[in-house]
């Protein structure tokens, strides 16, 4: 998922979404809920869906604004975690504590969010170039390998012996930084923050809600500038009327992907990830060469 700061002018601002109608949007919300916080990747799948049925792209506009939604269903589900955090963190400053689990994992999870706002922000020409290369089907498909791989690396070596209590402002800056690559398209911010955490020797629940949290700021900060510039590009209300149903439909997905990872975690490994995304990523590059995926 390639999100941050990529995000256009109102006068360049793809509104393609709209055509679509609010039917193929609500489809499409269901489709970026689950694969936003799943880590497969919700830029390939937003890609292959609407190909596949014969559907214009919805554009980049949307799937950026579908980010409130992830960040909706992010703070609904860890309501109590984030409140706790906040309110340990708010006490360690006034106690002068800054040697706190609250305030150093806070502060982790703000520094963390750096890399990808600095890449984010030297890329933002390239990503936001028309038919830009890094957008292009060939390179989704070989993020999604890499990252697969990668993911099988983790998984076959990590500890998994730390759990969310051992957390430290170290691993908000590695796992940050492995985040910032979610700016290529494919590569996904869930799939390379949860690879980054298994490779630190996180639990793998542990590893997916450190993903989920870390993803607050540049999910909140992304969401809001393309709402805005949705705003100042003068979106109709029937435009707003298909975006809210979308929104809607990504919301409620996206609480239930939550939901399903982290049950599924506790118990079972991110194998059945890494065959998915291998799988996703030669369908892509398959496509891509035969032509019937544009």
């Amino acid at each position: 998922m390639a999100y941050f700061l990529a995000v256009n002018s109102p006068e360049t601002i793809d509104l393609g979404f709209v055509k679509l109608g609010w039917f193929k949007v609500l489809i499409l919300g269901i489709v970026q809920g689950i694969t936003e916080l799943l880590p497969i990747s919700s830029t390939a799948h937003m890609r292959i869906v609407p190909s596949l049925l014969g559907w214009q792209d919805p554009g980049t506009a949307f799937s950026a604004a579908m980010q409130m939604a992830s960040l909706g269903a992010v703070f609904s589900y860890f309501w109590k975690e984030i409140e706790s955090l906040v309110g340990g963190t708010i006490r360690s400053i006034a106690d002068g504590n800054y040697r706190s689990r609250d305030f150093q994992l806070t502060l982790g999870l703000i520094i963390g969010t750096l890399p990808l706002g600095i890449l984010g922000l030297l890329l933002k020409k390239t990503l936001n170039a028309p038919n830009s290369p890094m957008r292009g089907l060939v390179v989704i498909g070989v993020a999604c390998i890499v990252m697969s791989l990668l993911l099988a690396l983790a998984e076959l070596r990590g500890t998994r012996e730390r759990g969310f209590g051992k957390l430290t402002l170290n691993d908000g800056l590695l796992v940050g930084v492995a985040q910032a690559l979610a700016l290529i398209p494919g590569v996904s911010r869930s799939g390379s923050t949860l690879t980054a955490g298994l490779f630190l020797g996180m639990e793998r629940e542990t590893a997916a809600k450190f993903s989920f949290l870390l993803g607050l700021p540049a999910v909140t900060l992304a969401g809001a500038v393309e709402l805005h510039a949705l705003f100042k590009a003068g979106l109709d209300a029937n435009g707003w009327f298909v975006l809210m149903v979308g929104l809607t439909s990504a919301s409620i997905s996206a609480f239930l992907a939550i939901y399903g990872l982290l049950r599924y975690l506790e118990s079972q490994s991110t194998w059945i990830f890494v065959w998915y995304r291998l799988a996703i990523g030669l369908f892509l590059i398959f496509g891509s060469l035969q032509g019937f995926l544009h």
